[in-house]
């Protein structure tokens, strides 16, 4: 995948994950997009603890559903948790 369909994907795994999350994040595009990227990471490290290398055996490396499941939980993990880290020091006006 190219860095550009990287970006991309990061950007649309990030906005299903804040469209599902309760509540408002304040973030922008730029932060949504590296939402999803570093969502897209920890899903699959989480799946990979979990399940195994299932995915380079046999040769699929394209999108398939488990890879879109677990990139969008991963990006709500993440999003948690930087709202729970951020919220205490983030002011509202």
């Amino acid at each position: 995948m190219s860095i550009i369909g990287f970006l991309i994907f990061g950007l649309v795994i990030g906005l299903i994950a804040r469209a599902v999350f309760p509540g408002r994040q304040q973030m922008g595009w730029l932060s949504t997009a590296v939402l999803g990227m570093v969502g897209s990471l920890v899903g699959g490290l989480i799946g990979h603890a979990l399940f195994g290398n299932r995915s380079a055996a046999d040769g699929s490396w394209g999108f398939t559903p488990g890879g879109w499941i677990s990139s969008i939980i991963g990006a709500i993990i993440v999003l948690w948790a930087y709202l729970a880290l951020a919220g205490g020091r983030r002011r509202t006006v």
